[in-house]
């Protein structure tokens, strides 16, 4: 376990932006859609079949993932492909998904 003072201090402007990224992931559809580009960048029409959502909900999430950082996309020609933005993100999905799976009965 982590020694508790490795902890960072965040101003209350970070914690209002932590609030508003925990808030955001408390949506299943953006969860489903930050776990489809967890394994490598994703292009929209790829992202809305795995999701199985429209195209413009697939697309108004995306705009607010990448608004808070949490996904990140770069064109490569006519597509956008999204991923998430740096192993931190990665690993604390990663490791809320085991924590799920393990505590099921």
């Amino acid at each position: 376990m982590k020694n508790v003072s490795t902890i960072p201090r965040i101003d209350d402007d970070q914690l209002t932006e932590l609030s508003d990224i925990l808030r955001l992931m408390g949506d299943p559809s953006r969860l489903k859609i930050i776990i489809a580009c967890m394994e490598s960048p994703t292009c929209v029409s790829d992202i809305i079949e795995k999701v199985e959502l429209s195209q413009s909900l697939v697309s108004h999430h995306l705009r607010l993932l990448r608004g808070t950082g949490m996904l990140k996309a770069k064109r490569q020609g006519r597509h956008i492909f999204y991923g998430v933005n740096g192993d931190h993100v990665r690993c604390i999905l990663v490791d809320l998904m085991r924590h799920v799976s393990q505590t099921r009965p």
